[in-house]
């Protein structure tokens, strides 16, 4: 299945989207599908016979970030696309943002200090701000990846890297009852991949050499996998993914390791303990904006040869899992992590150089049981869980005279949060509908310390966050959803500075509704959803201004539609092997308070596109895609004309093109090679950092990379 095949739809109007869904439900009559788009043999999730009701197994209903990844996908109640391995490698992406910027309604947006480097993740959903990605709920492994996830969400250090990752799966609306705080932005799950289920040695790995034809940039990227399943119940796996080299601009060179050891015991045939070690590091020198002239003269050059960020985290999780019976099941998971990360930016003048490091530790549990009950003809998957998360971290700045080499005092904020989360949802099987209320419950105890001035803010957060979705089975095929969820986000640990009697910060809270439809046959997949959100008081950095300093926005007004379309020439056709996909984008999302009412909101652009070519034959897959993206605007005031210092003004769209060749290798059995051009147009676009090192950003020129995949 190419990437497109999961994708969501959706309209910018109720009328748009109930069109779409008739067409869709037009599509499923019997008289209209010919015997080659006959529905794939119906599985446990798909739609039953009208006198009966049946619901996913226990262990898919309830952990729906789970097993059985395209069954769930296929009847979840929302907008949701997952991203497997073979598609990651398809898209010839070399970091996440990448792969991300092909999912409908989701934007990598790059414009933060580390834009381009491998040690942030700057993803926006459906209008949100996608600096450092704060407004979803980013998960690996089903457990938050951010180093504090209620008092610092924002990823500008994401621990975690491309190649040790199995799948991405991309929850835009519908998941909020059990993931949180911050989800108006959906749920983000990345996984990594899976201990074998067999004995003997399973192992492969990777080397990808990557070349810019401008700039001068060269890296490599390295991927090994080692698993096995023994006799005695245990199984295990090793995980390694490294990069070394540089990027495109001047100065821009990374260092990266990522190592994770997964392990699974089992206890019995219907329960087993299962954990994960890891360990990530990494070290980005991170260029910089540039002013008009300096872009103009050489994109590619670093004016901020001193500027970098790195990051170390160790982390551990274990848990255990009980299929009690055909209608229980238990779970509970425990984690706990450290992270540091460090950043030197030099000041305007290029007179001090400022560090930045911060550390923070992370304590989390969860249990969750889930229950079926059958009452005649209906039946219920009830599920309640508990989530408590201790935050501990200390952030910590200060500068250096790069003349004398004298070190000034250090500033010292120690920051803390308990936060607590009861969640209970019921999954009502009746006929072909599914009707699912649930609520979240969240108690957060927040305080920030500024150990120099002694000054303490607390913060106490209490919030009922209900949500329910709705969905009707038409057929082994379609399935109508819609959905209707509420979303909470504190005040933040560094947002907690801006706070004065003049930009009083409110907690944000935001509403969604989204109605769609979704379409999977044998050889055509298509959805679409309309989505109308509401947020008030959203939280914003004020563009160019040193230190951070973050204002309340108030109300945005977000609504779009996300389309996407996948068809597989059947075996029997002329083009045979050939799929062609495309998914189409348009988000309105528009301020609604203030001096800026009616303006758009900044960086995210109205339309996004995705459409591509895959054809394999005799052993080869070609891959032929492009992605586009309109205009942005780049502050809350949606100024056009751009300052000599470019730190402001709109930021041109631009599309790009991607071509790949692969060849499976005869007689190795999942080996292969791979050649591939991204940007082969060599498109110069940019955006705009804003960030103390403002200006243009340029985007990566034309990239030549050879990739080996060897199994043994």
């Amino acid at each position: 299945m190419a990437f497109a095949a999961r994708r969501s739809l959706s309209s910018v109007s109720t009328l748009n989207c109930f069109a779409a869904v008739a067409a869709l439900a037009f599509l499923a009559a019997p008289d209209c599908a010919s015997a080659q788009d006959e529905p794939a043999k119906p599985s446990a999730s798909s739609a039953p016979d009208d006198k009966t009701t049946t619901l996913d197994s226990i262990a898919v209903s309830g952990d729906w970030l789970g097993s059985g990844l395209e069954n769930s996908v296929k009847r979840f109640p929302g907008a949701r696309t997952v991203v497997d391995k073979e598609e990651i490698k398809a898209s010839g992406a070399t970091s996440i943002g990448e792969v991300l910027r092909r999912v409908p309604g989701v934007q990598s947006t790059d414009n933060s200090g580390t834009a381009g480097s491998q040690i942030s993740l700057n993803i926006g959903v459906r209008g949100l701000t996608g600096r450092y990605t704060p407004r979803s709920t980013v998960l690996l492994d089903g457990i938050p990846l951010a180093v504090a996830p209620y008092g610092q969400p924002q990823l500008s250090f994401a621990p975690i890297s491309l190649g040790n990752i199995e799948s991405i799966d991309v929850v835009r609306s519908g998941g909020t009852v059990r993931y949180g705080p911050q989800n108006v932005g959906g749920v983000i799950n990345f996984r990594t991949r899976e201990i074998p289920d067999r004995s003997g040695l399973t192992a492969d790995a990777s080397v990808r050499e990557n070349i810019y034809t401008a700039g001068g940039g060269s890296n490599t990227q390295y991927n090994t996998f080692l698993g096995t399943q023994l006799d005695n119940g245990l199984g295990v796996a090793l995980l390694y993914s490294g990069m070394t080299g540089r990027d495109w601009r001047d100065g821009s060179d990374e260092r990266v390791n990522d190592l994770a050891l997964k392990w699974r015991f089992e206890l019995s045939p219907t329960s087993e303990l299962y954990g994960k070690f890891s360990y990530y590091d990494v070290k980005s020198r991170t260029p910089g904006g540039l002013t008009v002239a300096q872009y103009n003269a050489d994109p590619f050059q670093n004016t901020r040869p001193t500027d970098y960020w790195q990051g170390e985290r160790k982390a551990v999780d274990i848990g255990y899992l009980n299929t009690i019976s055909a209608n229980q099941e238990f779970e509970v998971r425990a984690w706990y992590n450290e992270s540091n990360r460090t950043s030197a930016l030099i000041n305007a003048a290029g007179t001090q150089l400022q560090y930045q490091p911060r550390n923070y530790n992370t304590t989390g549990v969860e249990p969750r049981y889930t229950q079926r009950f059958t009452l005649g003809p209906v039946q219920q998957d009830v599920t309640v869980g508990y989530r408590y998360i201790r935050e501990r971290g200390d952030d910590n700045s200060y500068s250096q005279t790069l003349a004398t080499g004298v070190i000034g005092p250090t500033s010292t904020f120690d920051n803390g949060t308990d936060a607590h989360a009861v969640y209970l949802d019921d999954r009502i099987a009746l006929g072909r509908w599914r009707l699912t209320p649930g609520i979240r419950f969240e108690h957060i105890e927040s305080t920030r310390r500024d150990a120099t001035l002694k000054q303490t803010f607390d913060t106490l957060n209490n919030k009922a966050l209900p949500a329910v979705s709705l969905e009707y089975l038409w057929n082994a095929s379609l399935t109508l959803f819609t959905d209707y969820s509420t979303s909470f986000g504190p005040v933040q640990n560094l947002q907690l500075n801006s706070q004065s009697a003049s930009n009083p910060l409110q907690p944000e809270v935001a509403k969604t509704v989204e109605v769609g439809a979704r379409w999977a046959s044998r050889q055509i997949h298509a959805e679409v959803t309309a989505f109308n959100m509401r947020f008030d008081n959203q939280i914003v950095q004020v563009a160019g201004v040193v230190p951070a300093t973050f204002q309340n926005i108030g109300a945005t007004h977000h609504q779009g539609v996300e389309t996407a379309l996948d068809y597989a020439f059947a075996d029997d056709s002329v083009l045979r092997g050939l799929d062609a996909y495309a998914n189409f984008t348009y988000t309105k999302a528009i301020q609604q308070s203030g001096a800026t009412a009616g303006l758009d909101v900044p960086f995210y652009s109205r339309l996004t596109d995705t459409m591509g070519l895959r054809y394999e034959t005799h052993g080869w897959t070609f891959n032929l895609s492009t992605t586009h993206q309109s205009s942005q605007y780049s502050d809350v005031q949606n100024t056009v004309a751009e300052p000599a210092n470019a730190s402001t003004g709109k930021v041109p769209g631009f599309r790009i093109w991607d071509v790949q060749a692969n060849w499976k290798i005869p007689g190795w059995k999942g080996s292969d090679l791979t050649l591939g051009i991204n940007n082969f147009t060599d498109k110069r676009y940019f955006t705009r950092n804003v960030d103390g090192n403002a200006g243009r950003m340029v985007g990566a020129p034309r990239m030549v990379y050879v990739q080996g995949h060897f199994v043994y």
